[in-house]
Order: structure tokens, then sequence, then C-alpha cells
């Protein structure tokens, strides 16, 4: 006798038994925090129940979407073009862990400033939405964000949060976070303040955390200085020649404050090489909070970024664009983690 083979079940299914949507299947499947509790657990239990999977390869021919999400790391070449900055790494490991969460596989490119990828992806199929990572010039890559606008392509870009920005960008409290790190440095009792790091709208979380600096030193009747001001992109070697353009400019300084821990970690050895101790003679305050500020000599004072929770917002939010649902710019805060390099 001949058996009637086993139908599976279908989000369909699961919907008529629950009295709701399809759609609403769809929500509670991706973890959409729009379906209420008790909605949430009627269809879960029905999935248990039904021995419900979903089939990608079906959901994608009806949804057009690849069911993939692109992760563009913009970052120039170190000299051995080998490594990547450790901030992103962590934000990296946090993308991959939430994209497997939601069932999303993950493209990983990496990218020139330079180059077309505002392009790359429009109408190809490859990804449903691109993640943006990387510290450059904003000005220079401002106008290739407003391309993807113009495309229709959903985005969300890690970086400083602006009025009027092309697309959706989580970022840090970078403003708060050099108050922090300045309020600290003058509660040691240091008052020549120097900046290591780009202080212009070409660098914005850069200067926001200059200025954040500076509207603290300046509610104790200080101010920046334009001579304790060196330009430095993100990596040890940018921190090392701006600590020794700063010591040769001749200016009078007590304090650090690094852009990043990298740059940070370079003017270590700067001050090292010219005889200067840490935190004795200058004390150093860095940004990122990467694991290496741990074991810098001495250990770096620095203000923490949230990795973890970044790259999980930047996947829940790209994912509320592909399902068609509102998106808003996210300001996570800063803190302050004290070590020895500052003295404390």
């Amino acid at each position: 006798m001949r058996t009637r083979k086993k139908l599976k079940a279908t989000s369909m299914d699961i919907a008529h038994r629950a009295g709701v949507s399809q759609a609403t299947v769809s929500r509670v499947l991706r973890g959409s925090p729009l379906v209420n509790a008790e909605t949430r657990k009627r269809v879960e239990a029905l999935v248990r129940e039904l021995n419900y999977k979903v089939d990608r390869h079906a959901s994608s021919l009806r949804t057009q979407r690849s069911g993939t999400l692109a992760l563009l790391l913009f970052e120039d070449p170190t000299p051995d073009e080998s490594n990547i900055n450790p901030f992103f790494l962590s934000m990296l490991g946090s993308i991959t862990r939430a994209c497997a969460r939601e069932g999303q596989d993950l493209l990983i490119s990496f990218q020139q400033l330079s180059d077309d990828w505002h392009a790359d992806y429009e109408d190809s199929m490859k990804a449903d939405g691109l993640i943006l990572l990387g510290y450059g010039d904003y000005l220079a890559y401002e106008g290739k964000l407003e391309k993807l606008v113009e495309q229709g392509t959903r985005f969300v870009r890690w970086g400083a949060v602006l009025s009027d920005q092309p697309g959706v960008s989580i970022g840090c409290d970078n403003f708060n976070g050099g108050r922090l790190a300045a309020e600290h440095l003058v509660g040691l009792g240091r008052r020549r303040i120097a900046f290591l790091g780009g202080a212009s709208s070409h660098w914005p979380e850069f200067f926001d955390r200059f200025r954040g600096c500076d509207a603290a030193l300046r509610e104790v009747g200080g101010a920046m200085e334009a001579i304790l001001q060196v330009d430095a992109e993100s990596f040890e070697e940018d921190g090392y020649t701006a600590a020794r353009e700063l010591l040769a400019r001749g200016g009078q300084f007590d304090a650090v404050f690094a852009a990043s821990d990298l740059i940070a970690i370079g003017a270590l050895r700067a001050f090292a090489e010219a005889g200067l101790r840490v935190p004795e003679d200058i004390a150093v305050v860095g940004f990122d909070d990467i694991p290496m500020a741990r074991f810098a000599s001495p250990p770096l004072t620095t203000v923490f970024q949230d990795t973890k929770r970044a790259g999980e917002l930047l996947v829940e939010t790209l994912l509320r664009q592909v399902h068609g649902e509102p998106t808003e710019c996210i300001t996570l805060p800063a803190s302050l983690v004290v070590r020895r390099s500052s003295g404390a």
C-alpha cells in the first residue's frame, strides 16, 4: 500500500492556527520587537508543535531577498598590509554573532574609500543591505552615501550621528566621551591638555572628542590650544609621529588626550624615547578601550565604546530596513575606564 508523504507545515498553517497574519509569523521568526508577548508565545508554541523549519530558498524567491548582509570595511592598508584596527575586529565579532542569531549570512568585503563600492551592490542581489565600518575622511565619501540613498540601497553606518546626514548611523557619544576624558584629567590637576587626532569636519568622530575636551576645559577657565593639537589617523605609527611632532613644537603640556587607543599607544613609545615618564610627567588618555589598552606600558586610561551592543544594533537596524520597518540613528553612551597612564 502506498502511503501519502507527510506534508511539511508552512508559515500559512501556523498563521491560520494562531489566528494571526503570515506577516506576524515572519516577525516572530526573526525576533521583531513589534509582536506582543502573548502572540509571540502562541506562534512559537505552534512552530515547535508543527516542527516548522524555514525554507530559506523558497523564502528568498518570494521576497526577492538573498538572506545575506554585506559588511564593507574601509581601511587604508598598514605598511605590511596585514593589520586591521582591533576596534573593528571586536565589532566584527559582534556583527557576525548577531547575523547568526538572525539566520543571516554575512559577506565581508574590504574596500578603499576611493573605490566604486557605492555602485557594486545595486540590483546585484549580492546582499539585502550594507553595513559600513571604518574611519576615513567623511567629506570625501559623503557624496557616495548620498548616492546610496538615491539608489534606494539599504545601509547603516558606524560613525558620528550628524544632522542632515545621508542614511542612518549608529555611533558613540563622542562629545561626552571627550568631556569625560578632560574632566578626569582636570580632576587630577592637569590643565594643559594636548590632543592627537583630527579636529575638523573631515573627521567628525575625532572632532567631537576634541570639542568635548575643549568644553570641559572651558568650564574651568581653560581651552584647547592650536599648538597642542596634532592631526593623526588611527594607527600606532600615526600616534608615534604625532607625539614627536607635538614635542618638536615646544608647547607646554602636562596631559595628552589621544583620539584612539592606537594613537595613544604610539604616543607612549615616543614619550618613552624622549625620556618622559607617563604618568609622572605626562598623563595619557585614549579612546576605544581595545584589548591591548590593558597591556600597554603603563596600562592605558581610555574611553570605552560598547562594540558588542554596537554590532547588535547595526544588524538589527539594517534588518528593520530590509523588512520595511522604520529606523533611526542611535547614539550609544561612552564611559571612562581609569588605569595607570593618567596617574589616578
